[in-house]
């Protein structure tokens, strides 16, 4: 195979989540001398962004942006050293954790994916993540962006408390804030007075993005 038709099944086999072939298909590329950043921008983030447009439009659900996820995961796990030597450089940090009381994970960890997959650094707390825990975890590495995910709705009011615990401690004004969750909705993200909200994955990476954008103009002027 050539690089070109290595870059092109990568691309093809990440869009249908076929995980294994996407694994042998990076190491090929290593094997054939295709840099990382390559088969990173030219092939997985472009099939990975395929996959949001689709899930949009309504041809894929999630399901299918699961398997491209996790398939898309196992050839960073490949790739995430190899990136790191080259000193390619992340868009942002994003901390991300389920509220306190929350054991639920699947959205959260297929949002993170889809971050990583866009240029973000990730640093996942994980479930029932305490208001104490998100400070602590500010303070220590100092995020772009921190993302509330709740599947509850009797855990939804930890989005609030999370906030209060990050002005309490001064640190609000340092960090976008990112919320969602299954019934989360955009009134309520208002509501309790989080920068953004997010529908699904896709929604979260784009919004992530406009955000960061928009923060950075603003110091920039």
């Amino acid at each position: 195979m050539t690089n070109d038709e290595i870059l092109k099944s990568l691309y093809d086999q990440t869009l249908t989540g076929n995980r294994p072939a996407v694994l042998e298909l990076t190491n090929a590329g290593l094997a054939a001398g295709l840099a990382a950043e390559s088969m990173l921008f030219d092939a997985l983030i472009p099939a990975l962004e395929e996959v949001g447009a689709r899930f949009e439009r309504g041809d894929f659900f999630v399901p299918e942006m699961l398997v491209a996820g996790k398939a898309m995961a196992g050839a960073l796990d490949v790739l995430r050293p190899l990136l790191a030597e080259t000193g390619v450089e992340s868009i942002g940090t994003f901390l991300m954790g389920t509220v306190k009381g929350d054991v639920h994970d699947i959205g959260k960890n297929l949002v993170n994916i889809m971050l990583e997959g866009a240029g973000f650094e990730v640093i996942d707390l994980g479930v029932q993540v305490a208001p104490e825990r998100f400070v602590e975890a500010v303070r220590e590495h100092r995020p772009d962006i921190v993302g509330f995910s709740a599947f509850l709705t009797t855990t939804m009011p930890m989005f609030k408390a999370n906030i209060n615990a990050l002005t309490k401690a001064g640190l609000r004004d340092d960090v976008i804030i990112l919320v969602g969750g299954a019934p989360v909705t955009q009134e309520y993200a208002d509501a309790v007075g989080a920068d953004g909200y997010a529908a699904d994955a896709s929604a979260a990476v784009k919004r992530a993005k406009d955000l960061l954008a928009q923060r950075r103009a603003l110091a920039s002027v």
